[in-house]
């Protein structure tokens, strides 16, 4: 069955308002030991200055919106959003937290908890691309799916699951917020390992910005071009707007009479969507 974007289906399950007197009916108050994290939570990282300005707002003003959580079969309850909510009352030492109980499957538990975090903006790119990838091999959505559902660009969900093809070096940074995801997309240009992971340390000890690091790459390439037959400026600009086009690494190796044109695609689904492009292009 197609999955739709939630729309209002995500205010339905995630209040958005501080609760009061009116709508207590709706809200449980559960113990803390009872609720296990999300096993779908995307975000790995969390700010520890925002949590501890939580911490402290929660001290003077209590929970002013519930945590969204579900019952689990072997008993208690399973989070659903909130999580850093539940580890600021954890932190202030609070038995339980104002909760709201939902009746809720294994893919609207991910649907919601990515939702949420990227509403908020709280996920970095790698976040991101691991629950993008949770979609595909946990529940077989395709990268179009996911597009629909979250309400993005295709290419866009495509660029940020090549993020998983980097050097786990590479990741870190990211998840660190020492690169972006800009410097990432011109780092996956480059063709081997050793070589991502040198631009890598020199976009960080430069500071250089997400230009400079095409530049970088750039100057690499022609640097690099056959000896004999040094790439001319009209192929290095084919190669550049294919790249665009496609949303991967061209390469055009011309010869005198005859050459070749080389496509990378990094999965299964990469490769679905480069061939997408090809059919809307040849469509009169």
């Amino acid at each position: 069955m197609e999955k739709k974007a939630l729309g209002k289906g995500l205010s339905a399950l995630i209040p958005t308002k501080e609760y009061s007197q009116d709508n207590r009916e709706s809200v449980l108050s559960v113990s803390i030991a009872e609720i296990r994290t999300n096993k779908y939570q995307p975000r790995i990282e969390f700010n520890k200055e925002k949590l501890e300005d939580l911490i402290n707002s929660i001290k003077e003003k209590g929970v002013v919106q519930p945590v969204l959580v579900r019952r689990v079969q072997e008993g208690g309850y399973e989070l659903i959003a909130g999580e850093r909510r539940l580890r600021a009352v954890k932190t202030l030492g609070h038995d339980k937290i104002p909760a709201i109980v939902r009746n809720v499957a294994d893919i609207d538990m991910l649907e919601l908890s990515l939702i949420e975090n990227i509403q908020r903006e709280e996920l970095n790119a790698m976040e991101e691309a691991h629950a993008f990838q949770k979609f595909i091999t946990d529940f077989n959505f395709t990268q179009d799916k996911i597009a629909k559902v979250l309400g993005k660009d295709r290419s866009t969900i495509a660029n940020i699951i090549r993020l998983l093809g980097l050097p786990k070096k590479i990741q870190d940074f990211i998840s660190r917020n020492m690169l972006t995801a800009g410097h990432a997309k011109a780092i996956l240009a480059l063709p081997t390992e050793a070589a991502r992971l040198r631009l890598a340390d020199i976009i960080i000890k430069k500071g250089l910005s997400v230009r400079e690091a095409e530049k970088a790459v750039a100057k690499r390439e022609l640097n690099t071009t056959d000896a004999v037959n040094k790439k001319d400026q009209n192929i290095v600009d084919i190669e550049n707007k294919l790249q665009q086009l496609f949303g991967t690494r061209v390469r055009i190796f011309h010869g005198n009479k005859r050459g070749r044109i080389q496509i990378e695609y990094y999965s299964t689904e990469d490769l679905n969507r480069i061939l997408d492009v090809f059919s809307e292009k040849s469509k009169p």
